[in-house]
């Protein structure tokens, strides 16, 4: 509690009310009609790092100047037919709500800005038309106030630096999987292994968040968005690999045999490696080095002599050898990350520097276009009550609504945060009509109004520093920023204010029953819509002719990975179960890629073997139900044994490589139970 509630949170909570007070002072300085704007901006925007802050400013000032130019076209053209009025907002919103779940970054805070600005423009503007561009005008004049405020204060007193928090984590992560890699070539099992290990997939889904705000922190000793990309990729590699190495081991144990004295010095040597991977460059390089030697040295040949636990040994010392050249990478591209220079620290990392910039991500579109959907429809019945009622106010319900849903849109379950944020509006209410009746009357000047506000804002501030009542904590400060309490003169109306309150928790309640009847699917919809997407995605990589693209395929399982762990958690069920082993998806999606360049790279009539295999591998994932899964067929295991002995009779002793290493791993993820191959008999 102490650490929670501590010195940063009292500090966020005085630049939360520091920035606030300067962008209503500002707001009442020059005369703006709504100078709660500002206010409302002003803590909407905020965060704890100030890169966060400058980059959230940004996407929200661009998304409202679009929204606010969306609403400016619509409004005035179809103001006299209300229904194709409705239908525009409706469709605007849907639209920009379903491009922002697809975005999956702090980016898409800039579509939802965009979607739901044109409803607060747009809808109250719908009884005065020829105001709307003042309208929004003024609201982009009072935003940006209130975001350049935000901006300012963050930025400068006590500034929270991405980089700094960017490579702790990474210290923290690399500290984990090197931990993991070791213990996944132990000798012995290490319980819970699989469950940890999985923890990497959403450690490189934060880093990438992390690294959407790199270009917008106040350091100037950032690492470059490129080397944070390349770091990225290369924890990427670490799970399938030490999944791998892991299985190949277990599967010594399992049929009884015993690992060779030389390969289990190396095993040792490698473990400590990984234990203490040492800081110095070039003696990082020699030690991986000489350990990769030894793997190549003891790699069975891959020829018609080699039986089954030979083909295993090759694979796990092939593996090991790239799991450590893979953790050398890591730690020199963390070197890369401190030296603050746009020069390659060397050769290998100017080679991994060159790769790709963008991180492929999961996309959902079925449940992009439901939440789309389900904010259409509710503005359109939301519309439907207001002009049927009559409500004055209705405007503002439908508004609400509108912005709750966009807000809440990527949630698995949107009713959760969206009762949070009832309750804090309700709170702040109540805390409004005594401000706004008992205590605002009797101040005289804006100085009195900010010491009078101040014990609410920097409680509140404290609070939304907390994951726990963050959540709550919010919304009552956005409550406090009601027209009725901070307008440009006071009024004393309690029926305006009532009105007003009414309007916000009812907009509140309407997005609550329209999620409950449109969007009831939650997070068991997004594990199947999830789950079948990574069979989908197999099943077309298996088909396709063209070079295999590694690393997007490892990037968007290793999201799916992280997107599934806590949504089986949710529902009750343990990540591990057979019916979504993502790990073993990704795997196997990783021996297809290279089975695929190796039959891209030989003639047709070499590389005909991988026909049937490759199109069975398809055709297995391509019929999965999530429902009722069932094990690889036979046949699809007798076609990959075929493979096997007929390109252990190849020529080039590098395709016999290559492709023992590909089929053996598919035949380990698809048949873990299958007894070991035999060559079979003419």
């Amino acid at each position: 509690m102490a650490e929670r509630f501590g010195l940063p949170a009292a500090i966020f909570a005085l630049k939360c009310f520091a920035a606030a007070m300067l962008a209503l002072y500002v707001a009442f300085s020059i005369g703006l009609e709504r100078p709660y704007w500002a206010f409302l901006t002003a803590f909407i925007v905020a965060q704890p790092l100030a890169g966060a802050v400058i980059s959230k400013a940004v996407f929200r000032l661009v998304g409202t100047f679009v929204g606010a130019v969306a609403a400016v076209v619509m409004v005035p053209t179809l103001v006299n037919a209300p229904e194709l009025l409705a239908l525009a907002i409706a469709s605007w919103l849907g639209l920009c709500v379903f491009v922002s779940l697809l975005d999956r970054t702090p980016r898409s805070y800039m579509f939802v800005l965009a979607g739901y600005s044109a409803c607060i423009i747009g809808l109250p503007s719908v009884e005065a038309p020829g105001e709307i561009f003042t309208v929004a005008s003024l609201r982009v004049q009072e935003i940006s106030i209130g975001i350049l405020c935000s901006a300012l204060v963050h930025g400068v007193i006590f500034p929270g630096s991405i980089t700094g928090l960017l490579l702790a984590r990474i210290d923290g992560i690399l500290a984990d999987a090197e931990r993991w890699s070791r213990d996944a070539i132990a000798m012995e099992p290490v319980p819970e292994l699989a469950a940890e290990r999985r923890r990497l997939a959403q450690d490189v889904t934060e880093l990438h968040q992390l690294s959407i705000h790199l270009p917008f922190d106040i350091s100037r000793q950032a690492p470059r968005v490129r080397t944070v990309r390349a770091m990225q990729d290369q924890l990427s590699l670490l799970l399938p690999l030490g999944a791998a190495t892991q299985d190949r081991l277990e599967t010594f144990r399992q049929e009884g045999g015993r690992v060779r004295r030389q390969v289990a010095a190396l095993v040792i040597d490698a473990r400590r490696w990984l234990a203490a991977i040492p800081e110095d460059r070039a003696e990082r390089a020699a030690t991986a080095a000489a350990l990769i030697d030894r793997c190549t040295a003891l790699e069975p040949a891959a020829d018609p002599r080699t039986d089954w636990r030979g083909m295993l040994r090759l694979s796990f010392l092939a593996r090991l050898a790239t799991l450590i050249a893979v953790h050398r990478d890591c730690r020199d591209l963390r070197d890369q990350m401190i030296s603050h220079s746009r020069q390659p620290v060397t050769p290998r990392v100017a080679e991994l520097l060159e790769g790709r910039r963008n991180r492929e991500l999961h996309r959902d579109y079925a449940g992009a276009a439901r939440a789309a959907f389900g904010a259409f429809v509710t503005v359109l019945a939301g519309c439907a009550l207001w002009i049927g009622s009559g409500w004055a106010d209705g405007s503002t319900a439908v508004m609400l609504a509108g912005v709750f849903l966009a807000l809440f849109s990527a949630a698995d379950n949107p009713v959760a945060p969206l009762k949070m944020f009832m309750l804090g509006t309700l709170i702040a209410s109540l805390i409004g009509a005594v401000y706004g009746f008992a205590i605002l009357p009797r101040l005289d000047g804006f100085p009195m109004l900010a010491a009078a506000f101040a014990p609410v804002l920097l409680a509140g501030g404290a609070l939304m520093a907390s994951p726990r009542y963050g959540g709550i904590a919010l919304p009552a400060m956005m409550g406090m920023g009601s027209p009725a309490l901070l307008s440009e003169r006071y009024v004393n109306e309690f029926v305006g204010f009532a009105n007003g309150s009414l309007a916000q928790l009812i907009g509140i309640w309407f997005s609550i029953v329209m999620v409950g009847l449109l969007q009831s699917a939650g997070a068991r919809g997004a594990i199947r819509r999830t789950v079948r997407s990574g069979w989908a995605d197999i099943a077309a990589r298996a088909n396709l002719m063209a070079p295999p693209d590694l690393r997007g395929w490892i990037n968007r399982m290793l999201d799916r990975i992280g997107l599934l762990a806590p949504r089986l958690a949710a529902v009750g069920q343990e990540t591990g179960q057979p019916l979504y082993d993502a790990l073993r998806d990704l795997r196997t999606g990783v021996a297809i890629g290279e089975l695929r360049q190796l039959r891209f790279d030989l003639p047709a009539d070499q590389g005909a073997p991988l026909n049937g295999v490759l199109a069975g591998v398809g055709d297995y994932y391509r019929g999965l139900d999530p429902d009722a899964p069932v094990p690889a067929g036979p046949t699809l295991l007798a076609d990959i044994d075929a493979a096997i002995g007929a390109f252990t009779t190849n020529p080039a002793p590098a395709v016999r490589r290559d492709a023992t290493l590909g089929l053996v791993s598919l035949r380990r993820n698809l048949f873990p139970e299958a007894p070991g191959y035999r060559r079979a008999v003419a």
